[in-house]
């Protein structure tokens, strides 16, 4: 790689830019809960207004010089900031400090680059990392930045900044080729999926919501799960019977945050595409969040860039446990569909109604009826009852079987078919008015 990896537990100094404009200001105890999930050790907060934005050193020539005292003071090795910086104001801001300085890009990325276990996460970080830093690259070439010499080396030739921006691209390129590759993998078992009729349905939510603990609990995995920004990176799958419905494919993926950083929504579409494919999404969110309109806001930003926000989407409430006097339950709209889920994913309470709104949403095309099936059709009769959709049995006086079943009709089309019978024929000779 072209970059250090540091282990954290460094002295951050953090800069909070607190603007008048709702729409560009950070949450200051978000951007401390960023720092302190990278690693850092903060020593000292400083909060700057932004109406006196410099193109130089972004914040006022006053407060640069404040600041450099500040990490004289308390030997911090970084400086933190929750804006995004240009390159040269990096550069500036750095070479006064005499330390590194981050922006809120680079802390993310940071982060995500920790978090990442797979391979195909770890290809999607440094790709967001190598496009973010492909703009940097001076600051940590300056001393290189002449012609290179030596035998078959002299006259004209390419400065070491220009062979290294060179060998950028070609790494871009190479990890390019990879997640394409890991796309159309994905799309190949998706098309599986649609081909066997089975719906999936994708977790999505701000960062630290609940997604992967909700995840555990209705799938019994043990995905990791922490009370942290950005625990979970890579999408994990799952299998999940629902009663009334059968199998679905149920997706954990990455958490969203305010103005995430578009290299990051970009080098991971081939995750989110995941969110983009599905039949449903269940959008998770912390009920015991102040802000949490404004993550909403946020999410729904954010499934619009990845062409998901036409999507049916179903709200959960989770971390009921942090309220009082909320019990769970569903919320319908004017036609009487789930619209809220209020539940607690950490003890379990409301999952039950969770699963029934789910199965509601995805088996609006549900069979509910009676079928008689003659004894010659013992066999179909048998393979009801294997997949636990009778509702109950009754008998003709010619011995054939009076069936009430309930279960999805491309369920009921594929047992039919596979009998050799028309699915349509076959429904409206044999269920009872």
């Amino acid at each position: 790689m072209f970059f250090e990896r540091h282990e954290g537990g460094e002295r951050a100094i953090l800069v909070h830019l607190d603007g008048q404009d709702s729409e560009a200001r950070e949450d200051p105890q978000e951007f401390q809960e960023l720092a302190l999930s990278a690693g850092a050790d903060a020593v000292a907060f400083l909060s700057v207004p932004s109406n006196r934005l410099t193109a130089k050193y972004l914040i006022g020539s006053g407060k640069v010089e404040e600041l450099r005292d500040q990490v004289k003071l308390l030997e911090a090795d970084l400086v933190i900031f929750n804006y995004v910086l240009t390159p040269s104001q990096e550069r500036n801001l750095e070479r006064v400090f005499e330390c590194r300085v981050l922006d809120r890009t680079g802390l993310i990325l940071d982060i995500f680059a920790q978090r990442a276990r797979t391979h195909e996460g770890k290809l999607q970080v440094e790709l967001a990392q190598l496009d973010h830093m492909s703009t940097r690259l001076v600051r940590g070439w300056t001393h290189l930045e002449r012609q290179k010499g030596g035998i078959g080396l002299r006259g004209p030739g390419e400065t070491q900044l220009e062979t290294d921006r060179r060998l950028l691209r070609v790494r871009i390129r190479q990890i390019k080729q990879k997640l394409e590759k890991v796309r159309s993998q994905r799309e190949q078992a998706r098309r599986g999926r649609k081909r066997a009729d089975i719906p999936s349905v994708s977790l999505v939510g701000y960062t630290n919501a609940g997604k992967s603990t909700l995840f555990n609990a209705l799938t019994r995995s043990e995905v990791y799960a922490a009370d942290q920004l950005f625990a979970t990176l890579d999408p994990t799958l799952r299998r999940l019977e629902l009663d009334d419905l059968g199998p679905v494919v149920l997706a954990d993926t990455v958490g969203f945050i305010r103005h995430l950083p578009h290299k990051l929504v970009e080098a991971f579409r081939a995750t989110l595409e995941e969110s983009s494919n599905s039949d449903l999404l269940l959008h998770v969110i912390d009920a015991h969040e102040p802000e949490r309109m404004a993550q909403i806001e946020q999410v729904m930003a954010v499934l619009g860039e990845i062409g998901a926000d036409e999507l049916p989407v179903l709200e959960v409430y989770n971390k009921l446990d942090l309220l009082e006097g909320v019990e769970p339950q569903i919320q319908r709209n004017a036609e009487g569909k789930p619209q809220r889920v209020w539940l607690s994913a950490r003890d379990g309470r409301g999952l039950p109604l969770l699963e029934q709104a789910i199965a509601e949403l995805l088996g609006h095309d549900l069979f509910v009826g009676t079928l008689h099936l003659p004894q010659q059709l013992a066999r179909l009769r048998a393979q009801f009852f294997a997949l636990g959709v009778v509702q109950s049995e009754g008998h003709a006086e010619d011995g054939s079987s009076l069936l009430a079943v309930r279960l999805p009709r491309v369920e009921l089309n594929r047992l039919v078919s596979r009998e050799g019978l028309k699915p349509l024929e076959f429904i409206e000779q044999h269920t009872l008015q």
